[in-house]
């Protein structure tokens, strides 16, 4: 192999490498950690759409992922049994997909033996 050809490879790879270095330090993915609902109210994480308002009082360790470029939601926290009850009065089951519910604008899977709810934004149709 030509050492010229050698240099336009390695500088083909490298600026892939820098194209996709740019893309992910650019994206608009966001990751936010609360430890309850409280925190979640004080950053306004309700208010933005990221996490469900119907989160139950003693909801922690409340994560969510959102990516604004694609319009994708991902979330989990854990809830005290005391709640349990009337937040599962609140949803509604989705036909067709097992031990999945709605809620507004939002999917919801629910552990009740680990008193677990992940949920995400229902995908657009």
């Amino acid at each position: 192999m030509s050492s010229l050809k050698k240099i336009v490879i390695g500088l083909l790879l490298f600026f892939i490498a820098v194209f996709f270095m740019i893309r992910s330090y650019f994206s608009d993915v966001q990751i936010n950690k609360y430890p309850d609902r409280e925190t979640v109210i004080k950053e306004q994480g309700i208010e933005k759409g990221w996490v469900p308002a119907l989160l139950p009082a003693s909801a922690y360790d409340i994560a969510e992922t959102h990516d604004l470029d694609k319009n994708e939601l991902f979330g989990s926290f854990y809830y005290k049994e005391k709640d349990e009850a009337a937040l599962l009065k609140k949803l509604s089951s989705v036909p067709d997909m097992n031990a999945t519910y709605q809620w507004g604008d939002y999917l919801f899977h629910i552990d009740t033996e680990k008193n677990r709810v992940k949920y995400r934004n229902r995908p657009n149709n």
